[in-house]
């Protein structure tokens, strides 16, 4: 009787068949991990680095890193303060460039240039190159004033800002853009008491005859008012070449003050324009118009390097009119300190034509007709 085989054999070549197919796959398998190992090593060599680094800032002390900081800041300044005195270079106004400063006076002025004349008498109560020729910066538009309010031209008409009005001297800023409408009257108001430039441009600008016809108007008036020293180029006084003396600018306030329209307008101590849905509120630019110790008839401030800080005025000082002409202040609140000195020493004068009367460098009568 034949013996019956176990089937033990196949599942042995069965279960080998499987180990080498384990085997032959298992190099792919080894290789896949080696390779996620792989990836893994520098992640974690990077984490502990940056645990490292973090370690090494800690170890920094902050005094250090402030040392550090400071440096870089100096090294920025350095490297950018050239290209700052390049863009902004310090300039000096005529005045000090012709040596005016080192004259001195008894009231010890900032001003270089400086008259006090009585508006009555016309007695020169005090002088300090008064016939020296500068430029007068915004004294301009006093000028531009008097012509516009004598034209008899119609305040309500309106005048509309453009770009022939946008200072390209100076660069100065204005709020009256490009496209803007007022009255004449608004303009006028505003370059007499804002000094706002674009407004004095525009008001030359409209007069018959356009701009040059102005300028021409101008001069022709300084020349009729006997101001021979005196020059304009422009309507604004942004302009270094429209340019007098504390003479000639005695003489057109004594002029412009008798004038309403300029008398009110140049002593208003505000104003307000409607310029589409905005209301613009604007200041007067000499802060004393403001202050109850003064009594101003008539005023005008100006500044541009070249001139320094100007200032013009027409007050009641201890029952007197006073005229006074400062030109080529240094300091930007100088002018008004200067006008504050002159007003204290007049107040202590006992009476008119008294002895102590100040003739720094000029004196005599003034011719203001």
């Amino acid at each position: 009787m034949l013996e019956r085989r176990r089937p033990v054999p196949r599942l042995i070549h069965a279960l080998a068949f499987c180990a080498l197919g384990i085997a032959l796959a298992a190099p792919g398998a080894h290789a896949a991990e080696r390779k996620s190992a792989g990836a893994k090593k520098p992640a974690a060599a990077s984490a502990k680095q940056q645990r490292s680094a973090a370690r090494s800032t800690k170890a920094v002390p902050r005094k250090a890193v402030a040392r550090v900081k400071a440096t870089r800041s100096v090294a920025a300044s350095a490297r950018l303060a050239p290209r700052v005195a390049a863009i902004v270079p310090e300039r000096q106004s005529f005045g000090q460039v012709a040596g005016l400063h080192t004259a001195t006076d008894p009231l010890d002025l900032k001003s270089s240039v400086a008259l006090v004349i009585d508006q009555d008498t016309h007695e020169v109560l005090l002088s300090k190159n008064d016939h020296a020729v500068l430029p007068i910066a915004s004294l301009t538009k006093l000028m531009t004033g008097l012509l516009i309010s004598q034209a008899k031209l119609p305040m309500d008409e309106a005048i509309t800002i453009t770009q022939d009005d946008v200072d390209t001297e100076k660069f100065s800023s204005s709020r009256l853009a490009v496209g803007t409408t007022l009255t004449r009257g608004e303009m006028l108001h505003l370059a007499l008491m804002s000094s706002e430039n674009r407004a004095a441009h525009a008001l030359g600008r409209t007069f018959p005859g356009g701009l040059a016809v102005f300028v021409e108007h101008m001069n022709a008036k300084a020349k009729l008012l006997g101001m021979t020293d005196t020059r304009y180029v422009e309507p604004t006084g942004l302009s270094s070449r429209n340019q007098s003396s504390a003479r000639d600018l005695a003489t057109l306030v004594n002029v412009a003050h008798s004038d309403p329209l300029l008398r009110e307008l140049t002593t208003s101590p505000g104003y307000e324009v409607a310029v589409g849905r905005r209301t613009l509120h604007y200041n007067n630019t000499n802060r004393l118009v403001k202050n109850p110790a003064w009594e101003i008839g008539l005023q005008k401030t100006g500044y541009i390097s070249e001139a320094g800080r100007c200032l013009v005025m027409q007050a009641h000082v201890a029952g007197r009119k006073l005229i006074m002409v400062f030109l080529d202040s240094a300091g930007k609140f100088s002018r008004l300190g200067d006008a504050e000195r002159v007003r204290n020493w007049v107040e202590k004068l006992p009476s008119l034509g008294a002895p102590g009367t100040l003739h720094a460098g000029g004196g005599g009568v003034a011719k203001l007709d």
